[in-house]
This record gives structure tokens, sequence and C-alpha cells, in this order.
């Protein structure tokens, strides 16, 4: 953080589903991390229990919040209430975390310190710096892959384009979500750092090392790989349409 900026309040933003067995070590380990920070749990009504587990944590920690939604609508929707639950109490820096202890919370400030020269910074597994840790190879490929096609379609620069371990400055990403999004899954965190430079934000890549999940079942299926491959290849078309259409209006 720059010495001459004001001291900042964030939100860390956790949706969640099922995620009993972890959510009370992850709030914890933010906590610690960044005392300074709030935490904001958007729980999608979870059968066993997570929101209720969160509701005594919060009782006797005022830094702890839960929201609690009524219907799984997917990663996109609970993190769009997160951030205007967010916009409504002028928190300053808005965080996307995972639940599950992927994305380490003990990495925080390095990307909270990051954001002092930038509008948006992405935790980035491929990078110099950034790894991840016990995932098969065929995982691995798959998020290579991913970000290499929507790289590719979109014309962007981001190494890790769907990686979804973020830290926005909340005036920028105000203006990101000012219209509507309808992208779910990885799609979604796509969707915003496509819109953030659109719009000439400043997005930073910082290296993290990601871990994946010991306890829980991954929330990952075809269906969001399906989305993502689809709403890109159509982002993609309508970019090069786009492009053509701007080379025949100046001739």
């Amino acid at each position: 953080m720059n010495a001459h900026e004001p001291r900042r309040h964030p939100l860390v933003v956790i949706p969640t589903y099922n995620e009993y067995d972890n959510i009370i070590e992850i709030i914890g380990r933010v906590r610690a991390s960044v005392p300074e920070a709030d935490v904001l749990v958007a729980d999608d009504n979870s059968p066993d229990g997570t929101g209720k587990l969160v509701d005594e944590l919060a009782s006797s920690d005022s830094a702890v919040h839960v929201m609690h939604r009524t219907a799984k609508d997917g990663l996109g929707a609970a993190y769009l209430a997160g951030f205007d639950w967010a916009f409504e109490r002028d928190y300053d820096v808005i965080v996307e975390m995972d639940a599950d202890g992927s994305h380490r919370p003990e990495e925080l400030p390095s990307l909270l310190t990051a954001l002092a020269s930038a509008d948006v910074v992405l935790g980035s597994r491929w990078v110099p710096g950034g790894s991840v840790v016990n995932w098969p190879r065929q995982r691995v490929l798959l998020s290579r892959g991913g970000s290499l096609y929507a790289r590719t379609m979109l014309g962007l620069s981001i190494r890790d384009i769907t990686g979804g371990y973020r830290a926005y400055r909340s005036d920028a990403l105000r203006s990101i979500v000012s219209s509507d999004v309808e992208s779910q899954g990885y799609c979604f965190q796509i969707d915003l750092a496509k819109r953030a430079v659109e719009q000439g934000l400043v997005v930073r890549e910082v290296p993290i090392t990601f871990v994946e999940r010991v306890r829980g079942e991954s929330k990952m299926n075809r269906s969001i790989v399906i989305e993502a491959v689809v709403r890109v290849g159509v982002w993609g078309i309508q970019r090069r349409l786009s492009w053509l259409n701007g080379l025949v209006s100046r001739r």
C-alpha cells in the first residue's frame, strides 16, 4: 500500500455451498492474515449447515457476516449479491476468495499490496512464481488450455483469466458490473476480467500457489466448462465482427 493512501477496509466475499468442513478454518486464516478485513459468507442455502455454522461465529466476531441466499444460483450470482452488499456499506476494497482452501489467505496481503498500483489484482497460477499443488495433469491442462483459449479469442494478455482469487478497488468493480452480468462459473471470472480490460482499467497479476481442496467436493462440472467455451466463443466472434466493421467503415 502506498504510504500516502488512506488505510483500506477490505471485504472478503466467500461464496459457499456445503463447505461446513472448511469455512471456519478459512475465515480464521483470513482474520489472522489481514486483521482489518471483514468477511462476508454468501451461502446458497447449504443443506450441510454451512450458513448456520458461520452465524454462530458471526455472533462473536463483528467482522464476520453471513448472507443467506434461498437457492443455489451459481458462483456468479452469489458474487454479484456479495458485491452489492459491499457497495451498500462503502467498502473500498472487495476480494473474491474460494471457501475450500485453494486460495491461501496468507497470500492476501500480496494482492492488497499490488492494488496500490492497480484497479484489479488477479492471483495467478500461470505467471512466474505461481504454481498448483496436488492437481492431476488433466486438470492442469484444462486450466491452462482454458486460459489460452480465452486469451486467444478475446485478445487479452492475462495469463490466468479463469482464476477466482482477486482484489478490486470498489469503484473499479462497480464500473465493471454496472451492466448486466449473466455468466456463471469460470466464465464469470473471464467476463469480469474482459470488462476490466475493455474499460481501460489497470489489471495486474501476482503469483499465487493454488492448493487443491482436501475436504469436500469440487463444484466443477461439465456444464460450467461448456458455458465458458460457448460464451467465450460468442464474445470472440463479436470482437472479430466489430473489428471487421470498423475496418470497412474506415475505407
